[in-house]
C-alpha cells in the first residue's frame, strides 16, 4: 500500500475554485468516512487551508484509489470531475512524501515560510485521528511532515521575509494608509480564532491605537481583547451584529472566521461608513477561505480590499532565494532517509519470518537427536543445541545485516523478494510478521542470547 496525494492550491486554482472545495470540520469527517467505506483506501487525512484542499489516502491500487479520492471530493464540492481535475494535482509514493514534508516545511504556502501551516498539519492529524481514520502508514507520514517543518524552520531563515499571511496582509495595509501605517489607528478583527489571535499580535506590535474585536462567541472574542489590554492596546470585544457600528471610526479590518458564506456583507461596510463622522479611506484584509468579505464591498468608494490574490502576488510573501534553496535542501535530505526507512521495515518481516523459519529447523534437528540418542548426556546435549545454533546465527548475520543495507536504497524491496525465493519463506508467515503476530523483531536473535555464550 502507498500514499496518494490528490490536492488542489492556490497554484493550481483561483481562488473561487478554492472557496467552492473549502469545507469545515464537519464536512471533512464525511469527506473521510466516505473514502474508508471503499476496500481501496485505509487510511486518509484531509489538509484544508485558506489556500489548499488536499487527501492524503493510504491506497492498496494507484488508479483504483485516485477514482475513488476524485469521486468522494467531486460528490461534496458540487463540482464535476472533469471541472475538478482541471485544476488538482496528484502525487503517489514518494512524490506524495515529498510534497507533504514541502508543504509543512512552508515551502508551497502563498508566502513561502509561513510558519501557520505547522499547525494546520498538526489539526489535520488530529482530526482524521478522531475520526479513526490514521493507521501506521500516515502516523509515521504525519510526524515525520511535522518533525521536517520544525527543522527547516529553526535551521534556515525561511520565515523572516514574512511568516504569515496576516503579517503581509497588515504590511500592505499599512503600506495603503500611508503616513504613520498603522500606528494610532483603529482596527477590527472579525473572528476569534487562530488567525484573528496572530491578526492582534501583529497589530499590536504594529502600534494599533485601537481594535474591535467581533465573533460570534463573546468569551473567545475577550480572550484576545485581555491579551491586547496587557500590551497597554485598547481594546473591547462584541458580538456579530455589532459589526456596522464598529466599522465607523476604523481605519483596517482584518476578517478570518473559516465561515462557508462571507460574513461582512454590503450592507455592513456601507452602513458602517454612512455613520462616520467624514469620508475616511477603510483597508479590509479578507483571510477567509472561503472569502469572509462580500466581493462587491471592494466597489464602495474609500474601501481597499486585499484578498489572497493579491497577497500571493506581493513581493514580500517570498522568502529569500537562498533560504528557500537551505530548506528545499533539508526537505529532500529528510525524504531520501524517511523512504530509505520505510523500504528497510518493509524488509524486516522478511528478515524476521527467515530467523523463525532458521529457529523452526533448529528445534526440529534436535529433536531428531533427541530420538536417534535417547541416551546422550544432558550436558553433552545442551553443547550441541548450543554449537548448532551458534553456527546458524552465523551463516545468517551477513545476509540479513547486507539486505537490510541493500533495501534502503531505491529498488531495495526487490532483495527481500529474492530472500524470499531463495529459502523458500512462506508469504503467508512473512504477513504474520507484519502484523505482529510473531514475536521476534527486527534485529533480535533467533535463540535466547543468555543460552547462545
Amino acid at each position: 500500500m502507498s500514499v496518494l496525494l490528490f490536492g488542489v492550491s492556490h497554484r493550481s486554482a483561483p481562488v473561487t475554485v478554492l472557496e467552492q472545495l473549502s469545507t469545515d470540520e464537519s464536512e471533512q469527517a464525511k469527506i473521510v468516512e466516505e473514502l474508508l467505506r471503499s476496500t481501496l483506501v485505509t487510511e486518509a487525512m484531509i489538509l484544508s487551508t485558506c489556500n489548499r484542499v488536499e487527501i492524503y489516502a493510504v491506497v492498496e491500487a494507484f488508479h483504483g484509489g485516485l477514482s475513488v479520492v476524485g469521486q468522494v471530493l467531486s460528490d461534496h464540492s458540487g463540482m464535476s470531475l472533469q471541472d475538478l481535475t482541471k485544476y488538482a494535482y496528484v502525487r503517489y509514493a514518494e512524490a506524495a512524501v515529498e510534497h507533504l514534508f514541502a508543504v509543512t516545511s512552508g515551502l508551497d504556502s502563498a508566502v513561502i515560510g509561513e510558519q501557520q501551516v505547522l499547525g494546520q498539519v498538526r489539526r489535520s492529524y488530529a482530526a482524521a485521528e478522531t475520526n479513526h481514520a490514521v493507521g501506521r502508514t500516515l502516523h509515521e507520514l504525519a510526524q515525520r511532515a511535522l518533525s521536517v517543518g520544525k527543522r527547516v524552520h529553526s535551521e534556515t531563515g525561511i520565515d523572516a521575509a514574512g511568516a504569515s499571511v496576516v503579517s503581509v496582509a497588515l504590511h500592505m495595509a499599512s503600506r495603503r494608509l500611508g503616513g504613520s501605517g498603522l500606528a494610532g489607528r483603529t482596527a477590527v478583527v472579525v473572528g476569534a480564532g487562530s488567525m484573528g489571535a496572530l491578526a492582534a499580535a501583529h497589530l499590536a506590535r504594529a502600534g494599533i491605537g485601537r481594535v474591535h474585536v467581533v465573533n460570534r462567541t463573546l468569551p473567545r472574542a475577550e480572550r484576545i481583547v485581555a491579551n491586547l489590554r496587557a500590551q497597554g492596546v485598547e481594546a473591547d470585544a462584541f458580538p456579530f451584529d455589532h459589526l456596522p457600528p464598529v466599522l465607523t471610526d476604523a481605519d483596517v479590518v482584518v476578517s478570518c472566521t473559516g465561515a462557508v458564506l462571507p460574513v461582512v456583507s454590503l450592507a455592513d461596510v456601507h452602513r458602517g461608513l454612512a455613520h462616520g463622522q467624514e469620508p475616511k479611506q477603510l483597508v479590509i484584509c479578507d483571510l477567509g477561505m472561503p472569502r469572509d468579505v462580500d466581493p462587491a464591498v471592494a466597489g464602495l468608494p474609500g474601501v481597499h480590499v486585499i484578498d489572497m490574490d493579491r497577497i500571493q502576488r506581493e513581493p514580500a510573501s517570498r522568502a529569500a532565494a537562498g533560504d528557500a534553496e537551505a530548506a528545499r535542501a533539508i526537505v529532500a535530505a529528510e525524504v531520501a532517509n524517511y523512504l530509505a526507512g520505510q523500504r528497510m521495515a518493509e524488509v524486516t518481516p522478511t528478515v524476521t519470518a527467515l530467523r523463525q523459519r532458521a529457529a523452526d529447523v533448529v528445534e526440529a534437528e534436535l529433536l531428531r537427536l533427541d530420538n536417534r540418542l535417547p541416551g546422550l548426556d544432558a550436558s553433552h546435549r545442551d553443547e550441541v543445541a548450543r554449537t548448532v545454533r551458534r553456527v546458524v546465527d552465523k551463516l545468517l548475520h551477513a545476509p540479513t545485516v547486507r539486505v537490510k543495507q541493500l533495501a534502503g536504497a531505491p529498488g531495495g524491496d526487490s532483495y527481500a523478494e529474492a530472500l524470499r525465493e531463495l529459502f523458500e519463506l512462506d508469504p503467508q508467515a512473512v504477513d504474520a510478521v507484519a502484523g505482529g503476530e510473531l514475536p521476534l523483531m527486527a534485529g533480535e536473535s533467533i535463540f535466547d542470547p543468555e543460552k547462545t555464550e
